[in-house]
């Protein structure tokens, strides 16, 4: 039997949600069968314990559009969304959340408009059914914080219902929680980049998995982004600069002291010389931090053969064929 190539892959992490799994896959296959479109919904178990892997089994089974990927352990959302890229196979790759506070509905809408000419759109929750002071005011605060450190401004970076072109997702590799800066990521790769309103509905089932600590994991993958954004291929412009600033300050610092000690002064106790000397060796283990990490950038592009550019398309003007639009994507 032939295997139908989709066109649309819906990825959905799963976390402890047995409850909801047989009303998350009612609504999706009742607003993407009627699309008459070639479809698979991936739903990635994430190592959960209230049986949520067992049922899944068993529905995949009686539904030949479901592909369920069982994960060995908990790993997190970014890496079950990282699994369910590599699994799936669709042109158009859609994710949302397992919870069924993201509206199937909304689908359909955010294909039609990745099909516009966008690389990523994503759904921005313009009316949150979450409590205001423990999710959408602090959601809020970060989202203002990341548009302004990675300079793309969307609404809502948490929701995680968005349509990827799959080249664009191919192009990204994620670790840590990274996935909430999926259009930051998006954006280093020169993407086109759209948001929309989308439906946000009340938690039917379960609670949560949010809590405060994973405030610092997401403040240090912001600085991971915002590093990669601007150093990415050029490591040394940041540490090789900081090195010949500190190195530069310790050389007048020492000058200064070593004309005060011809003078006749007394220069041992002085925190002056204490810092010139610090900063001399500072300054030269960021030179040299900066030169490891030129020597790794270089590593990690040509072991993977990966270009430092990325080619939107090529337009041949000497191709025969009339007017037609000798433009390919690339």
């Amino acid at each position: 039997m032939t295997t139908v190539q989709p066109s649309i892959s819906v990825v959905i992490p799963l976390h402890n949600e047995a409850d909801g799994l047989e009303l998350l896959l009612e609504q999706l296959l009742g607003v993407l069968r009627p699309m008459k479109e070639p479809f698979e919904l991936v739903l990635i178990d994430d190592g959960s314990t209230d049986g949520t892997a067992e049922h899944l089994q068993k529905l995949a089974r009686d539904t030949p559009e479901l592909v369920a990927v069982l994960l060995r352990r908990n790993y997190g959302q970014t890496p079950a969304m990282a699994a369910g890229f590599d699994v799936s196979r669709g042109h158009v790759i859609v994710t949302m959340d397992g919870d069924l506070q993201n509206d199937p509905d909304d689908i359909p809408r955010i294909i039609n408009r990745l099909r516009e000419g966008y690389d990523l759109v994503s759904g921005w929750r313009h009316q949150r059914r979450d409590r205001a002071l423990s999710r959408k005011l602090p959601s809020r605060l970060a989202n203002r914080l990341i548009g302004n450190v990675t300079g793309v401004r969307l609404h809502d970076y948490g929701c995680s219902l968005k349509a990827y072109r799959r080249e664009l997702v191919e192009d990204m590799n994620l670790y840590g929680e990274l996935h909430r800066f999926l259009p930051a990521l998006a954006s280093i790769e020169g993407a086109r980049i759209d948001e929309i309103k989308v439906n946000h509905r009340a938690r039917q089932f379960g609670r949560s998995k949010y809590g405060i600590d994973r405030t610092f994991r997401v403040l240090m993958d912001l600085l991971t982004v915002w590093f990669l954004q601007r150093f990415l291929t050029q490591p040394m412009h940041v540490f090789g600069f900081a090195g010949l600033l500190a190195i530069t300050t310790s050389l007048l610092m020492s000058f200064y002291l070593l004309v005060v000690k011809i003078m006749g002064e007394n220069i041992g106790s002085r925190p002056l010389l204490l810092l010139s000397v610090v900063l001399g060796l500072a300054g030269v283990q960021m030179f040299c931090l900066g030169l490891l990490g030129e020597l790794l950038m270089r590593t990690y592009h040509e072991s993977q053969n990966r270009s430092i550019y990325r080619v939107r398309q090529v337009v041949r003007g000497d191709c025969p064929g009339g007017d037609e639009d000798h433009g390919e994507d690339v």
